[in-house]
């Protein structure tokens, strides 16, 4: 009886291996014959491509239109408009659309950077304004938002230590009682 049983498992053992085997062989020849497949397109695309950035700018400034048509203005962070125009700006630091829409939307973005300080999202709003800083450092706008920005960590911190003192105070009553 175990002596069926061993060469039963070493049938499968050998029907496991080979169809193992099989897969791997199959996978190597698909993945083969897809790189050569797609190789041809690549080099097409390449040749084709214009030599400068221009077709990059076109893309980061379709993608620029789609964020404000979703309100993104400066949120989420890597998928907002300012990043993209400022992206744009690097690219061609003359381009005159990103400038044009960059200062169309910054009363909007400063309005976005102080909606998330009156929501105490002191990060998001830190992150939206350095974002409004790099391109206009010396409006008077962010100055006034960078104080706003200070006050309200300011008041997080005393309303942190406030918390922190009644728990202490609660702790030593507690085991002062306990005494």
């Amino acid at each position: 009886m175990t002596r069926s049983l061993l060469a039963l498992s070493k049938r499968r053992a050998f029907l496991c291996v080979s169809l193992l085997a099989l897969i791997v062989v199959g996978g190597g020849a698909w993945y083969a014959l897809s790189v050569k497949a797609t190789a041809p397109v690549a080099q097409a695309d390449a040749k084709s491509a214009p030599a400068g950035d221009s077709s990059g700018t076109e893309i980061l400034l379709g993608l620029a239109q789609t964020a404000i048509s979703e309100k993104h203005l400066v949120a989420p962070m890597g998928s907002n408009a300012y990043e993209f125009y400022l992206s744009v700006l690097q690219l061609e630091p003359n381009n005159q659309t990103a400038l044009d829409h960059l200062r169309n939307l910054f009363d909007d973005a400063s309005t976005e950077v102080e909606r998330a300080i009156n929501e105490n999202d002191l990060n998001e709003a830190q992150r939206e304004l350095a974002l409004l800083r790099e391109f206009d450092n010396s409006n008077y706008t962010l100055a006034l938002l960078g104080g706003k920005l200070d006050a309200a960590r300011q008041l997080m911190v005393r309303q942190d230590e406030e918390r922190a003192a009644l728990i202490q105070a609660e702790r030593s009553s507690s085991t002062n009682g306990a005494q």
